[in-house]
Order: structure tokens, then C-alpha cells, then sequence
């Protein structure tokens, strides 16, 4: 079974999605359909939620059911510090043409790290804005970032930042483009 529920750090996940959609405990678990007793349970990791739960807990907080998996586990001594490449969770919506992983160890900190692949001649088609403040940097590639209503061309080594501004991207080249993007509060 390639997956496993990523059951160490999933409570402390879904409180940190849950609160950066200003959702309390009340209102996510009446959505679910579920006590606020159980919701609480899941967070503090003293109840393991169902994949039927999981699925309705990610369509709840708008994120993929993959971003509660992982691919493998961490050494005990590496859990919760060390990301190695083969357990990074994919994350974010599914945007076409738009692949991201987890490159945080869990989303409890202030900000996330994200490992973003845009391919070619992909585009987002709607302007996001969000309450964050976000940096990046292209690893490889070129991709264009509207900010503002700006249009920048990035190419490797150049880096950006975006404080609340609406934004959105394109990749009209024929290359992918990787980028680095820290997100500050989480939002997937």
C-alpha cells in the first residue's frame, strides 16, 4: 500500500487548517456531521479518523485527501525535523498543470514551505488573494507572476514576494518551472 495515514502529526495538521480558515471546533464538526467531542479527539491525535472521515475532513477544509497521507514514514529520530524527498506530501488544490509537496514537516509552524512545479504552458486562470505574506524563489525554469496587476517574468535565481496582493501565475514556456514558496500563516 503505497499510502499510510500520516497519523503523528495529522491532529496538530487539520487544528492548523482549521484555524487558518477561521473555522472553530463547532462549526467543522457540524459540517462533518460529527460531535465537536470526536473533532477535538482527532486533533489531539486520541482518535484515528476513518478514510470515509478523512475524505469529508478534506473536502471540508478544501484541501486533496492526499495532503493526510504520506508517502513514508520518518525515522523516529528524523520525525518531525527532517523531510526526505520520498515522503513529501502533496498539497494545495488541484489546480491543473500545477504540481505541489510539503517541504515542512507538518504545517504547526508559522509558515509552510512548498515545492511548486509548473508545467508547461499552464496557467491558473483565476486571480487568488489570500491573508498571507508569501516568498518564492525559481529554482529552474521561467514563469510569469501577476502581482497587482504586474506582470513579472521570473527566471532561475530570481525570488518574489506577495503581501495580500491578489496574484497569479503562468508558465507559457515549453519548460516546467520549480519554485521554493513559503507561506506565511499556512493555508493548505
Amino acid at each position: 500500500m503505497p499510502y499510510s495515514v500520516c497519523h503523528t502529526r495529522l491532529g496538530a495538521d487539520l487544528r492548523t487548517l482549521r484555524k487558518a480558515r477561521g473555522l472553530t471546533l463547532h462549526t467543522l464538526a457540524d459540517r462533518l456531521d460529527r460531535s465537536v467531542g470526536w473533532l477535538s479527539q482527532v486533533e489531539r491525535d486520541m482518535s484515528v479518523p476513518s478514510i470515509t472521515d478523512l475524505r469529508h475532513l478534506a473536502h471540508a477544509l478544501d484541501v486533496p485527501v492526499s495532503m493526510l497521507f504520506r508517502h513514508a514514514g520518518a525515522a523516529a529520530h528524523e520525525a518531525g525535523f527532517i523531510v526526505r524527498k520520498n515522503a513529501r506530501r502533496p498539497i494545495g488544490s488541484s489546480t491543473q498543470g500545477l504540481t505541489e509537496e510539503l517541504l515542512s514537516p507538518d504545517l504547526t509552524d508559522d509558515f509552510e514551505m512548498v515545492h511548486s512545479t509548473f508545467l508547461p504552458h499552464s496557467r491558473i486562470k483565476t486571480v487568488v488573494t489570500r491573508p498571507t505574506q508569501e516568498v518564492g524563489y525559481l529554482v529552474s525554469g521561467a514563469l510569469e507572476i501577476e502581482i497587482a496587476g504586474t506582470t513579472h517574468t521570473l527566471a532561475p535565481g530570481d525570488s518574489f514576494r506577495i503581501r495580500g496582493e491578489p496574484f497569479r501565475w503562468s508558465n507559457p514556456y515549453p519548460d516546467p518551472a520549480v519554485a521554493i514558496w513559503v507561506i506565511a500563516p499556512p493555508v493548505y
